[in-house]
């Protein structure tokens, strides 16, 4: 892998880090957004370390799918994008519902669409010319 595709991928990954700091930012401190899930009889707030923590494995997870997807397959950006966008679907599904109020939900179904966009658009990177996988 090169150096400008590594350096490429990271960047997505911070940015989606930085987006998702800055959203949170926004509604929780700034909009007063009470961010907080219920997990079975508990009730847990969100922090910015979650956010982060998220935002970066999610970012490390979608890296390494696609460094596989590339080695093995000349369809890499087919399979990356379907499993990804998959994903996503199902962090929607899984995810914001357990808000608790309707502003932790939507920012919850934010924070998730932000992150997941930018991985899913920003992580498959064009192939150099000659490249056969």
């Amino acid at each position: 892998m090169t150096n400008n595709l590594l350096l490429g991928r990271a960047a997505v990954a911070a940015g989606a880090i930085v987006v998702a700091v800055v959203e949170f930012a926004l509604l929780h401190s700034a909009a007063g957004v009470d961010l907080a899930v219920r997990s079975a009889n508990s009730t847990r707030q969100i922090t910015v370390t979650a956010v982060i923590v998220a935002a970066a494995v999610a970012a490390l997870a979608g890296w390494a799918l696609i460094a596989v997807l590339e080695r093995r397959t000349n369809r890499s950006r087919v399979w990356w994008t379907s499993i990804a966008g998959a994903v996503l679907l199902l962090s929607l599904v899984v995810g914001p519902p357990s808000g608790v109020g309707g502003g932790a939900k939507a920012t919850l179904a934010l924070l998730h669409l932000s992150v997941g966009v930018i991985l899913i658009l920003g992580l498959p990177r064009p192939r150099p010319e000659g490249a056969n996988r």
